[in-house]
């Protein structure tokens, strides 16, 4: 039964993880679905909890679990269908699709409710959080944003309309409201309705007939109008799709297959390699990528990494093929067209790309030279930072995380923390599989780079999902070490790195059976005292969860924490603070220990003179000892009563000659 409980819950879990992982949705849908994504995301805690329970669950309780998870796989197919469905179905049939979506919501809630959570042995702040879960399910009922009426009766009409003389400015109003501006949107689009018909299996005349037209429509118009898209690109566009240009002075060349991107048949920019050995435009691989897919586009076949690699030999010769024809070499933008373009100039980008090729040259003398000067140029600004990122190091110095040579390793690992300041760059490290090779660094390579991978790792795991990988690859317990054994720069980007990765419920308990609890008990009393702002911070995170809890109590805490609540700063004060009221929740004996130790005193002061949160925190804390208080007072006086009963009742029953003899 335990065995099969733990196979649930993880199922959950990573049903929830994969709908956390939908971060984009249709402008018509956006608002309800992602504030349900939000809203299952919060789940999770609780999943995890249940899996560590020792006991067994009510069998009522598994039942709910179960249908939790059919409801949540619906709910995972609608919210995907919200990210990468036809945009113009998902506004036509908006009303039909928010049904659905209020019956899944519904369906959720119900399941959720059947899970008796206030009868589990899991956290408070859990339970609060399945509580907000469950108001905010209830206040959502029926609440639907209203539509833009507009955009609908537009899209009718563009369907009605059968003359060629269509309002320009209330079809460019349309294009931009459904964000189909690009040559790849359009694709996209196309690829949804195509797979509409091929999922469902209907007569695409009955159900896409309208779509489709209106599709086309569009397409005319984006690719004749929009003013994004360059006159060459409009004339090529043109051809292909049989409006061949009347009065043209000027014939474009015709492009090599080779040289267009096999995703947006566009001239390839930014041209790189993914591991089929397929060539794709950087940007437009990347989305591909980046939506979850893990297979080649032209091949199918399953790629072995997300690793691309910058084809410099097809750019070389697409920079030719463009100057003999007078066309203008194309300018390669950033990964992703919302990414920082650099404004490095073209001999910056000359000197960065020399150095690319002494990465790959083979020589370690010229490896060890072009990651130290890597280094240092993603260490100077930002523009490099970016600029470095679109020549494609990320990869190349990637590989370098494995060297056997020190400095070389040194040298990437710290590349790789200065390319991370750059927020765009962040998604790239990893999808680049960077995070085994900085936890091989980690564990294994010099005092400065294990310092370099730990900041590394914190820097990444600013954005919420890295957290998860991040701990998936093992790198809580080498950061324990370095936060034990490490100097004191590597104890601080340590103590960053676990502050930040824990605030993931799933890492708690991962740096617990690390055994970081004892090391930050010992930052704690260390003589120095120069850590002990970080390891109360990492400690109040801890404490939220059961294994942490139970920790540090048996660590001897309760002193420890008295007297920062006594002498600490107003910060420190108010981690102590929350640290106490999760021990004290529920256990006796820490409730006596800190009055024993004088603790209300101090509580007091920081009611009056501390943090808004050491406030509430104090309060917390006051309340339950003094609730504790009253009970120990009303079990007294119902003990002191029922011993005076007994005392009357054997009095009562006692024979005269007892009275008799206590009489005399």
């Amino acid at each position: 039964m335990e065995e099969e409980r733990g196979v649930l819950v993880e199922k959950l879990i990573n049903i929830v993880n994969e709908i956390s992982g939908i971060s984009e949705f249709r402008s018509s849908v956006k608002k309800e679905y992602c504030n349900l994504g939000r809203r299952l995301k919060l789940l999770i805690p609780m999943f995890e909890e249940i899996r560590d329970i020792k006991e067994q669950i009510p069998e009522e309780s598994m039942k709910a679990l179960v249908s939790l998870k059919e409801a949540l796989e619906l709910t995972k197919e609608l919210l995907k269908f919200g990210s990468e469905g036809s945009k113009i179905y998902l506004v036509l049939e908006r009303e039909q699709i928010m049904n659905k979506f209020h019956e899944g919501t519904t369906q959720l809630e119900q399941a959720l409710g059947g899970v008796h959570y206030e009868e589990l042995d899991i956290s408070d702040e859990v339970k609060e959080q399945v509580e907000l879960v469950l108001s905010q399910f209830q206040r959502a009922k029926g609440r639907v944003d209203t539509p833009d009426p507009e955009l609908h009766e537009d899209l009718l009409s563009l369907y009605s309309n059968n003359n060629a003389a269509i309002d320009q400015a209330v079809l460019r109003q349309l294009v931009q409201k459904l964000q189909l501006t690009r040559i790849y949107d359009l694709q996209q689009e196309s690829c949804a309705l195509h797979e509409m018909v091929t999922a469902t299996g209907e007569d695409p005349e009955e159900r896409i007939e309208k779509m489709s037209v209106i599709l086309r429509k569009i397409k005319d118009f984006v690719l004749t109008e929009t003013p994004e898209i360059d006159s060459s690109l409009r004339e090529m566009s043109s051809t292909c799709s049989g409006q061949a240009s009347i009065n043209t002075t000027h014939k474009a060349p015709v492009i090599p297959d080779d040289f267009r991107c096999p995703i947006s048949l566009e001239l390839m920019k930014d041209p790189v390699i993914v591991s089929s050995g397929q060539t794709y435009e950087r940007s437009s691989i990347e989305k591909w990528l980046e939506a979850g897919h893990s297979t080649c586009p032209k091949t199918q076949q399953v790629l072995t990494s997300n690793a691309i690699t910058p084809n410099y030999v097809l750019r070389s010769l697409i920079a030719q093929w463009c100057e003999v024809n007078g066309v203008e070499p194309p300018k390669r933008p950033g990964s992703l067209p919302s990414k920082s373009a650099s404004v490095c100039t073209p001999a910056e980008r000359s000197k960065i790309e020399i150095l690319l090729r002494k990465l790959t040259s083979g020589s370690p003398e010229d490896c060890l030279s072009a990651t130290g000067e890597i280094r240092l140029l993603a260490k100077r600004n930002a523009d490099n930072r970016v600029a470095i990122a679109e020549a494609g190091a990320i990869p190349l110095l990637v590989d370098l995380l494995s060297t056997p040579d020190s400095r070389i390793q040194e040298h990437a690992v710290t590349a790789l923390l200065n390319l991370s300041i750059c927020e765009d760059n962040k998604r790239s490290i990893v999808i680049s599989g960077a995070v085994p090779g900085i936890v091989h660094v980690l564990k294994k390579g010099s005092t400065e780079a294990r310092e370099n991978a730990a900041a590394a790792l914190f820097s990444l795991s600013v954005i919420d999902e890295n957290k998860v990988i991040i701990g998936t690859y093992g790198a809580i317990p080498p950061l324990v070490t370095l936060l034990s054994d490490g100097t004191q720069r590597g104890k601080k980007d340590a103590a960053t790195a676990l502050f930040n990765l824990c605030i993931y419920q799933g890492n708690k308990g991962k740096a617990v059976r690390a055994g970081v609890v004892l090391t930050l008990m010992e930052l704690l009393t260390e003589p120095q005292g120069g850590m002990i702002d970080e390891a109360l911070a990492i400690l109040a995170i801890l404490s939220s969860h059961p294994e942490g809890k139970t920790n540090i109590g048996a660590a001897g805490a309760v002193p420890v924490l008295v007297n920062v609540i006594t002498n600490g700063s107003p910060r420190n004060k108010e981690n102590a603070a929350a640290v106490l009221v999760h021990l004290c929740s529920g256990d006796q004996h820490h409730l006596v220990e800190v009055q024993e130790l004088g603790v209300m005193g101090p509580l007091l002061d920081l009611v009056q003179n501390g943090t808004e949160r050491g406030k509430r925190k104090a309060i917390q804390l006051l309340e339950r000892i003094n609730r504790y208080a009253e009970q120990q007072k009303q079990a007294q006086t119902e003990s002191e009563a029922l011993i005076n009963a007994q005392l009357h009742n054997q009095l009562s029953q006692s024979p005269p000659s007892s009275a008799n003899a206590l009489d005399s």
